[in-house]
C-alpha cells in the first residue's frame, strides 16, 4: 500500500467536506489547515508521481511552503519586525515564478506548461498554479476559511497523480469546475458584502496601524508592491499640503457635481466606494475624510477580487496593485473557460440575487464609486499565447448574457437614476524623469475651470444641433472617412443632441458627446497608434456599416487572423459586431499640448486621451440603462439622444439591447483633416480643420496647442 497515496486521498476528502461551516477561527478550520500544511510539506517524499507532473507539484508545493512561512511570520509577529528590504526580498521570493525574468520557463506560463505537459494538462495545471496566488490576500487578512478551499483543490488534484496514475484531463477539469461552483454560496455573498460595507476605519485599512512615513505599511495589504508603488507613495507622501488637498478634493467635487447636474439627491445616500491603486493612500485617505465631512458618506475600500470565480473573464486580475507581470495577467484572463458554462452562470446569478436581496438596505444607501486611476507604465504589447485559454463562441455568448443580467440585477438594487460616480487619473513615476512637472501639469488639467470650458463647448453644440450629420476625415496618411448620423430634434428650442461635459463625473473637462443614430453611420476609422487599457494597437482600422462594425484589424502582427483576433479580444470585448455607441469631440487642448510637451502620448489613459480629439466608443451608449432618465445641459435643453436602434430593444428583449461594454477610441488632433457639421442644404461648417479649432468662438482652444505649454 502507498501510504502517501492513502493520506493524500484522505486529506483531499476531509478538506472537500462542506458539512462544517467555514466560520473564521473555528477549531475545525485550524485543524484542517494544519492537515493541509503537513500534507503539502510531504509532497517531495512522494516519488510515485510521474514526470513532468512531479515537477509541477514540487514547484507549486514549494510556493505553498513559502506561503506557510509568511503565515507563521504574521502569526508570531516576526513579519512586523522585518525591514523594508527584507519584506521586498520575501515578496520577490513569493512571486519568483511570475516575474518576467523567470516567467518564460515557469509553470505559470501556459506556453511553457503546455510544452512540458501537453495542451490539456499544461493549461489546466498552469491555471491551478495561478489560482494559488489568491492565497496571498487570504493569508495577510487572516482568512484561513477562504484559504482552505484553495488548498483543497490543490491536494485533490495532487492525489489524482499518486502511485504512478495519470488522471484523465476531464477529471482535473471537473475538479476545478466544482471548486469554482461549489463555494459560490460562500464566496458570492462575501464579495457582495465586502463591496457594500464601509470600512470601520479608512486610515487603518490603508496604513494598517503604521506610520504613513514607514512604507512597510504597503506590504500588509496582500497586494503586489512594486518599486513603482513605493516611489508613488514616497512622492505623494511628500506632496505639499495644498497640492494633496487639491488633488483629493477634485475627485470628491466631481462626485458631488455629478449628483447636482443629474438632479440626484446625494443626501439620501450613506456610503460610497473608492477604487484606487496602492501608493495613493494619502490622497485616498483625504478623499475619504472629505466625503464624510462634506457629504456624510462612509467610504468602502474593497480589496482585490482574489479568486478566479470572482473575476469577470477577459479583465485584469489586479484591481489594487501594479502587476508584477502584465503578460501573466494577459495569458490568464480567460482561465474561467475551464468552468464557464450555463449551469455555472445560472448558479452565480442566483447567488448574486440572494446576496443583494439580503443586503438590499445597504445597497439602497450606496451612492456609487469614486475611482482614482493611474497611468505612466511603459506601453504593453502583449505576446499572443496560443496555448492560453480563450472563450469559445458559446461561452462568449453566455458571458455577454451574464453581464447584461448582472447589470440589470445591480440596477434593481442600486438604481442608476439614484447614483453617480467620479473618475480621475494621476501619473506614477514610471512616466519619466520629468515626473514632478508632469504631475503638476496633470493637477492643473484635472482642475480646469468648468464655466470657461462649458461656454466654449456650447458653441460646438449649437452648430451640431443645426446640422444634418457630421463628417470626420483624416489628415495625410490617416485614412479615416466617417459619416455620423445624428438624432433628429423635434423641438430644437428646448432639445439638444450633445451633452456639454466638463469636470463632473468624468475628470478632466473637455468633451461634447452624443449617441449616434446607427442607420446611415458609415465609413472607416483609422488610428495609426492608439493605447487602450495600456495595450498598443498599431494601424487600427475599424469599418462601420449602419453604425455597426463589419471589420476590425490592426498592424501588430504579420498574420491578418492574429490581428483580427487581437482586436476582437482586447478592444471589442470578444464581440464580433458592436455598434458605435458614442461620437464625441474632445476639447482639452491643454492635455494634448502637455502630452506633446512631455512626450507621453503612449502613456496617457483613455480618460484623458479621449478629451484630446474626436473619439468613438464601441458598445453601449453613455446612457446605458438610464435612457428613461431625462438629462439636461446647463442651458436647460433636454438631451434627447440617449439611445440607439439597439438599446431601444430593451423593452422587448433586454439581452439584445446591451453589451455590458463601452470602449473609447480617440483620433488625436494631429491626425485630423476636418470635423465638419454638414447642414441640411449640403454646406459644411468645419469645427476642426488640420488639427485646429476653426469654429467661431472656439479658437481660444488653440492657445495651448500654439504655446506648447499645456496651460489654458
Amino acid at each position: 500500500m502507498d501510504h502517501n497515496h492513502d493520506l493524500r486521498n484522505d486529506a483531499g476528502k476531509q478538506l472537500k467536506t462542506k458539512e462544517e461551516p467555514f466560520a473564521a477561527g473555528n477549531a475545525a478550520a485550524a485543524e484542517r489547515m494544519q492537515l493541509a500544511m503537513e500534507r503539502i510539506s510531504r509532497i517531495p517524499e512522494d516519488t510515485g508521481v510521474p514526470e513532468p507532473f512531479r515537477d509541477f507539484f514540487l514547484t507549486a508545493g514549494a510556493f505553498l511552503e513559502r506561503i506557510f512561512s509568511l503565515r507563521r511570520a504574521l502569526a508570531d509577529g516576526s513579519f512586523c519586525r522585518e525591514s523594508l528590504a527584507e519584506m521586498q526580498r520575501r515578496q520577490a521570493d513569493l512571486y519568483r515564478d511570475m516575474l518576467p525574468e523567470h516567467y518564460a520557463a515557469s509553470w505559470l506560463n501556459p506556453a511553457a506548461a503546455v510544452k512540458k505537459a501537453g495542451p490539456g494538462y499544461g493549461r489546466l495545471l498552469s491555471a491551478l498554479y495561478a489560482e494559488l496566488f489568491s492565497l496571498l490576500r487570504f493569508v495577510f487578512e487572516g482568512r484561513e476559511d477562504d484559504a482552505l478551499p484553495v488548498l483543497e483543490i490543490f491536494l485533490e488534484i495532487c492525489a489524482m497523480f499518486s502511485a504512478g496514475e495519470i488522471p484523465k484531463e476531464q477529471e482535473i477539469q471537473d475538479a476545478l469546475y466544482w471548486y469554482a461552483s461549489d463555494y459560490l454560496d460562500i464566496t458570492v455573498p462575501q464579495r457582495v458584502r465586502e463591496c457594500l460595507t464601509p470600512s470601520p476605519d479608512p486610515a487603518f485599512s490603508l496604513y494598517h496601524g503604521m506610520d504613513p512615513r514607514d512604507l512597510r505599511y504597503l506590504f500588509f495589504s496582500g497586494d503586489y508592491i512594486s518599486e513603482e508603488t513605493l516611489e508613488t507613495a514616497r512622492y505623494l507622501n511628500a506632496l505639499p499640503e495644498d497640492a494633496a488637498e487639491k488633488a483629493a478634493a477634485a475627485l470628491v467635487t466631481g462626485y458631488e457635481e455629478g449628483f447636482r447636474v443629474m438632479g440626484r439627491d446625494l443626501k439620501r445616500k450613506k456610503t460610497c466606494e473608492i477604487r484606487f491603486v496602492r501608493g495613493f493612500e494619502r490622497l485616498v485617505l483625504r478623499a475619504s475624510e472629505l466625503f464624510e465631512e462634506r457629504d456624510g458618506l462612509r467610504v468602502i475600500l474593497p480589496g482585490t477580487a482574489a479568486r478566479l470565480s470572482e473575476r469577470i473573464p477577459g479583465r485584469s486580475a489586479r484591481q489594487n496593485s501594479l502587476s508584477p507581470n502584465r503578460q501573466f495577467d494577459f495569458d490568464h484572463r480567460f482561465d474561467a473557460a475551464i468552468f464557464w458554462d450555463k449551469a455555472f452562470t445560472d448558479r452565480k446569478l442566483a447567488e448574486l440575487t440572494a446576496a443583494y436581496e439580503s443586503m438590499k438596505e445597504e445597497a439602497s444607501l450606496f451612492a456609487g464609486p469614486a475611482v482614482m486611476e493611474y497611468f505612466g507604465e511603459a506601453p504593453f504589447e502583449p505576446l499572443l499565447c496560443e496555448e492560453a485559454y480563450a472563450f469559445r463562441p458559446r461561452q462568449q455568448k453566455l458571458l455577454n448574457s451574464f453581464l447584461t443580467s448582472l447589470t440589470n440585477l445591480r440596477d434593481r438594487f442600486i438604481p442608476g437614476e439614484e447614483t453617480s460616480f467620479s473618475i480621475i487619473s494621476w501619473p506614477i513615476p514610471a512616466i519619466g524623469s520629468s515626473y514632478d512637472q508632469i504631475f503638476d501639469s496633470i493637477l492643473r488639467i484635472n482642475t480646469l475651470e468648468n464655466e470657461k470650458w462649458r461656454a466654449v463647448q456650447q458653441k460646438i453644440i449649437d452648430v451640431l444641433d443645426r446640422c444634418d450629420h457630421a463628417e470626420v476625415r483624416g489628415e495625410a496618411d490617416n485614412e479615416t472617412r466617417l459619416r455620423i448620423s445624428l438624432w433628429p430634434l423635434s423641438h430644437p428650442e428646448r432639445e439638444t443632441r450633445f451633452e456639454n461635459c466638463v469636470s463632473d463625473v468624468n475628470i478632466p473637462a473637455g468633451e461634447v458627446f452624443t449617441s449616434p443614430v446607427l442607420r446611415g453611420t458609415e465609413g472607416l476609422l483609422h488610428v495609426k497608434r492608439v493605447y487602450v487599457d495600456g495595450i498598443l494597437f498599431r494601424d487600427l482600422k475599424i469599418r462601420f456599416e449602419n453604425g455597426r462594425t463589419v471589420s476590425a484589424t490592426c498592424g501588430n502582427f504579420d498574420s491578418e487572423e492574429k490581428n483580427r483576433r487581437f482586436v476582437l479580444e482586447n478592444l471589442c470585448g470578444s464581440h464580433e459586431v458592436l455598434p458605435m455607441g458614442e461620437f464625441a469631440i474632445g476639447t482639452n487642448t491643454c492635455a494634448f499640448a502637455a502630452a506633446e510637451r512631455f512626450g507621453i502620448w503612449d502613456r496617457l489613459p483613455i480618460l484623458i486621451a479621449e478629451k484630446t480629439g474626436p473619439h468613438f466608443a464601441l458598445g453601449d451608449t453613455c446612457y446605458s440603462h438610464e435612457e428613461e432618465t431625462m438629462t439636461y445641459n446647463p442651458d436647460g435643453k433636454a438631451i434627447v439622444a440617449r439611445e440607439n436602434e439597439i438599446s431601444a430593444r430593451r423593452h422587448e428583449n433586454p439581452e439584445e439591447a446591451y453589451f455590458g461594454f463601452h470602449m473609447d477610441i480617440t483620433l488625436p488632433y494631429g491626425e485630423i483633416g476636418a470635423v465638419t457639421a454638414v447642414m441640411p442644404d449640403g454646406s459644411g461648417i468645419d469645427i476642426i480643420r488640420h488639427g485646429r479649432f476653426v469654429l467661431e468662438g472656439t479658437q481660444e482652444l488653440n492657445r495651448p496647442l500654439d504655446s506648447g505649454t499645456g496651460d489654458a
